[in-house]
């Protein structure tokens, strides 16, 4: 999910979105010890879309806070 994508998303929503990325995040990580991934860098992918979601997150609690 891109930048722009995710700043049209609500507060409430973003934070659910992020709720089911870590948990898609934890899934990858099992399934990843238990058998190896095909492609690893859906990891790194998640975990990507995570740290830019909660960013987006801090920057519009941010300005709602102004």
């Amino acid at each position: 999910m891109k930048a722009p994508e995710i700043r049209e998303l609500s507060v409430k929503d973003l934070s659910d979105r992020i709720e089911a990325e870590k948990a898609n995040l934890l899934r990858l990580k099992m399934n990843h010890a238990i058998s190896p991934l095909d492609d690893l860098s859906q990891i790194k992918k998640a975990r990507r879309t995570i740290a830019r979601m909660l960013t987006i997150l801090s920057e519009t609690k941010a300005k709602q806070n102004l």
